[in-house]
């Protein structure tokens, strides 16, 4: 059996759904993603440079993991994020207006800008308000929920969460197409979940499709190389997020007692000028019978 490239690192997910040559692949996630009728789902889809020009020497480089645009010109970004960074709004808003704008000709009027949509795909829980896996967000009026402009789409697509339901047998990629993508993104090295897909591929060319091209990219020793080391760049990155986390949560819990000790000092402070036994008071605050013998020789 291939061993098999994890889809959730940029480079593996791109060569299968963002390479020139695989669109139907691209396509059939993108109509299970977003959820169309039957009369409007995409028809066709064009891979586009993942790219964004700078307009000034200023910007920030935006190289997306993949920018299509659909035959109705609707522009989609798709991004897998496999560490909390804990700045995901901001992020997904700015690829958004960066696409967004990017289509702005000189004499073009605003009218023409075309619906962009972005779909985060998240190897971590985000949104604590619900359990969903997947979440939609648009521009709605506060009181009455009517919407400003379509122009803006947004998804966020939690694969712990997905997890959570497969493992308490609440998914069924057989009749959910969304379900049965993003479980694809699992499959590299769960066994039952791998086997439940390949059954599917029996009748599903696009899936079948999406496997041999998942097998011929993990058959692939240079494709392994650049796959290992953006692997790696991926997972030190990572691991100083991690790091970062544990210094803040340190500081935090230090912060904390530091806290607790100056409110103990401070009342033994107070026991003190009223007479208090040192003992008492050590029983009391929890300070040491020399820490407050100390504080009684400050306050003489």
């Amino acid at each position: 059996m291939t061993k098999l490239m994890d889809l959730k690192i940029d480079f593996a997910f791109k060569q299968v759904f963002g390479k020139a040559g695989n669109e139907p692949i691209l396509l059939a996630f993108l109509n299970a993603a977003l959820k169309l009728p039957k009369d409007e789902r995409i028809a066709s889809v064009e891979i586009l440079n993942s790219e964004i020009n700078r307009e000034h020497i200023e910007d920030k480089a935006s190289v997306l993991d993949i920018h299509a645009k659909t035959e109705q010109g609707v522009h989609v970004n798709i991004e897998i994020q496999l560490a909390n960074k804990f700045d995901m709004e901001k992020r997904t808003l700015y690829y958004w207006s960066r696409i967004f704008s990017a289509q702005m000709q000189k004499g073009m009027p605003y009218s023409d800008l075309a619906k962009t949509i972005t779909i985060n795909i998240l190897n971590f829980r985000f949104l604590k308000e619900t359990a969903r896996f997947h979440t939609t967000f648009h521009l709605y009026e506060d009181e009455e929920q009517f919407p400003l402009t379509d122009v803006l789409e947004i998804h966020f697509m939690e694969i712990p969460k997905l997890m959570d339901k497969w493992e308490q047998r609440a998914v069924n990629p057989h009749d959910n197409e969304l379900e049965r993508w993003l479980l694809l993104l699992e499959a590299d090295d769960h066994e039952e979940i791998r086997k439940e897909l390949e059954a599917i591929a029996m009748r599903d060319p696009v899936m079948k499709r999406a496997f041999d091209e998942w097998e011929d990219l993990s058959r692939d020793e240079k494709k392994w190389v650049e796959y290992e080391s953006r692997r790696k760049a991926i997972l030190d990155e990572m691991a100083a997020v991690r790091e970062a986390e544990i210094r803040q949560q340190k500081a935090r819990e230090e912060g904390l007692a530091e806290g607790e000790r100056q409110k103990a000092i401070q009342m033994a402070k107070k026991m003190l000028a009223r007479g208090k036994d040192v003992e008492e008071i050590a029983e009391f605050t929890e300070l040491t019978v020399e820490e407050i013998e100390q504080l009684k020789k400050q306050l003489h």
